[in-house]
């Protein structure tokens, strides 16, 4: 029986369980295409409603996934997903609809396109702005080898505002052919002009006789039959008359694209006309499809914010689930949230701290700053390297600009922080949120490589906070100083529940914390940073439970490193180091690189991280332990190097 409410739990869908491929839709009628389109939301609703995961996004791109699938012959001819959050309903089509219940989950698929995944995931996503270069690429290879496929780029609004989608546009037009271009606006970013007006008007330039007449004529002027200037002419008559009905067609008909739209994305019928009179043109073409984001799910339409990825929730209202796990305290705020807490208390302190987000003002927490002071608070769009180099022109001028920016999206600013920041020596500071492995979301969102590719460079200061009340002096640290950058990696996910009620204070440069000495002044030394220091923690009082006695350190600092960590790593019989990060140019490589330049002798230094490779999906703790830096991948690593050989291990010396 179909569900009469969206609290029935087990929708009715004859039509998708008859599907079998993508090539079944091509069978179809358009009045049985938009049941399927309902089809498919009722049973996105009921999957992702009981193991979280991207939401609205994919809701709204229901009918321009299925037309794609139904107007082109996938996998041979291609679509590439930008960023891949609203890629659910093209994994269902696509042969995973059951394996969507262990979506994002340890050892089930993806929630993103991956290549290893599907044939019909033609390129992996997750970083945004990246589908028009890769489609560019494919249509290129394609005429290279002779093939004759369609490529299609997929696009939000807002993936739009990044700088790489508008130099693949820039040469994608240049090249003059027929890439099509798919621009779902759902209004978050780019809004249309005159919409219906301008579609119209679309119509008439795509439609077959006028695009038949476009090709003869321009067959004529080839022959030398008709002036060049006279089809010159009328292309220009064609830009200036659409660019009336429409600013956006402006944009893109600067770029050498034809532009189709607004069309309304959700209607079924529109979009596959749309995507006919596309697949007829002669170079390259943008669609522009207006979406509603959360379509189908009250609450999600209502926030397309909050439900843009969610974790499981009941059907009927849209709350979160219940955890069957009972507390017996209130959690602790998220490390996002106190960086949030502490930006606002440091800009009413300091007149020059400002703080800079690249279109992520709730996931880095600044979402506060922007509400209480609007004038301190900048969003610069998925423009990362902007962000950067606009930070550098504040602090030019004695600003001192907080750049808040997960780890992984700021590799994308990397030659930014090189030339712009280090080699001018300016004070910015980057706050890196979901350092770390970030858990569900996967390898393209691990925060794993920010201490390799931030500690080489001359006049950074990289350090890591081993709880909230840490992560506050932290910042007060970094806008005191003046002689370079700073770094700061914290992870996602709740803080440790200390006390913050103190206020943010500097703590010194370079300068570690011991935590407990061990009774003897040797035994092991457990070296921690950042979300580390916790497990080191745990696992000497495990130690020492059976007679090993433990130091444990809060290294603070990976660059500059305090000696005094170099002198207890000499005077412990062993030394290990754990790093929420890649072991390759991590933080123990640090320490390994120092007690090589000064020229110690002391036992085997093990260090513990993520070895080399790229982590899969998982919750956090899964993959703490499966990269083995956990408590008990402490614990054990230190009873197997006291096993018999407490009378020798100090005699060796550093395995590099």
């Amino acid at each position: 029986m179909k569900p009469k409410k969206k609290n029935i739990l087990v929708p009715n869908t004859p039509l998708l369980d008859a599907l079998k491929t993508p090539a079944d839709l091509r069978t179809m009628t358009r009045a049985e295409l938009k049941d399927l389109c309902a089809e498919l939301r009722e049973d996105l609703i009921y999957r992702v409603n009981e193991v979280g995961g991207h939401f609205a996004s994919s809701l709204g791109v229901t009918e321009l996934t299925v037309a794609l699938h139904s107007a082109f012959q996938t996998p041979e001819d291609r679509v590439v997903w930008d960023v891949g959050h609203q890629a659910y309903i093209h994994k269902i089509l696509t042969g995973r609809r059951e394996e969507i219940t262990n979506i994002r989950q340890l050892g089930g698929i993806s929630g993103f396109p991956r290549r290893c995944e599907s044939d019909y995931d033609t390129f992996g996503v997750a970083h945004a702005g990246t589908s028009i270069s890769a489609a560019t690429g494919m249509l290129e290879a394609s005429h290279q080898n002779n093939k004759e496929r369609n490529v299609i780029a997929v696009i939000g609004d807002g993936a739009m505002t990044a700088g790489m989608a508008f130099e693949a546009l820039n040469h994608s037009g240049e090249l003059h052919k027929k890439l099509i271009v798919i621009l779902n606006d759902n209004e978050m970013s780019i809004a249309p002009n005159v919409g219906a007006l301008s579609w119209m008007f679309s119509r008439t330039l795509t439609g077959k006789f006028s695009t038949s007449a476009r090709r003869h004529f321009k067959s004529l002027v080839e022959k030398g039959v008709i002036p060049h200037s006279f089809y010159r002419a009328l292309d220009r008559a064609e830009e200036a008359a659409q660019g009336f009905f429409s600013t956006p067609a402006m944009l893109f008909e600067s770029f050498g694209y034809r532009y189709m739209g607004p069309v309304d994305g959700n209607n079924i019928d529109q979009v596959m006309d749309a995507l006919d009179r596309a697949k007829e043109q002669d170079g390259p073409v943008l669609i522009h499809a207006l979406t509603v984001k959360g379509k189908g799910y009250e609450a999600a339409e209502d926030d397309p914010v909050k439900y843009h990825a969610v974790k499981p929730f009941q059907l009927l209202g849209g709350s979160p689930k219940k955890s069957s796990k009972t507390k017996s305290k209130p959690p602790a705020p998220s490390y996002t949230e106190v960086f949030g807490d502490t930006m606002v208390e440091l800009c009413e302190r300091d007149e020059r701290v400002v703080g800079i987000t690249a279109a992520m003002p709730d996931g880095t927490g600044l979402s506060k700053l922007a509400k209480e002071m609007p004038e301190r608070y900048y969003d610069v769009g998925i423009a990362e390297q902007h962000g950067v180099t606009f930070a550098a022109g504040l602090a030019c001028e004695g600003i001192r600009p907080v750049v808040a920016i997960y780890s992984t999206f700021l590799q994308r600013g990397f030659d930014q922080v090189v030339h712009d920041v280090c080699i001018q020596s300016l004070p910015v500071i980057f706050a890196m949120d979901r350092a770390g492995v970030v858990g569900s979301d996967g390898p393209t969102h691990h925060g794993v490589f920010d201490i390799s590719y931030l500690r080489c460079l001359p006049s950074m200061v990289v350090m890591a906070p081993k709880d909230e009340a840490e992560l506050r002096d932290m910042l007060a640290t970094a806008v005191e100083y003046t002689d370079g950058p700073t770094a700061i990696r914290y992870p996602r996910g709740s803080a440790q529940g200390v006390d913050i009620s103190a206020p943010a204070k500097p703590i010194e440069i370079g300068k570690c914390e011991v935590l407990r000495r061990s009774a003897s002044g040797s035994g092991a030394l457990l070296i921690g940073l950042g979300q580390t220091v916790a497990p080191c923690l745990e696992a000497a009082i495990e130690l020492e439970n059976v007679g090993i006695d433990c130091t444990v350190v809060n290294a603070r600092f990976v660059k500059p490193l305090d000696d005094t960590l170099l002198e207890l790593i000499k005077e412990h019989d062993v030394a290990l180091s754990a790093e929420d990060h890649a072991r390759m140019g991590g933080f123990g490589s640090a320490l390994l690189e120092a007690i090589n330049d000064k020229g110690i002798s002391a036992a085997p230094l093990i260090r513990l991280g993520i070895d080399d490779l790229f982590v899969e999906h998982g919750t956090q703790d899964e993959l703490y332990a499966q990269c083995a830096y956990d408590k008990q991948a402490i614990v054990d690593h230190i009873k197997e190097a006291f096993s018999g050989r407490q009378s020798t291990v100090r005699k060796s010396v550093v395995n590099l």
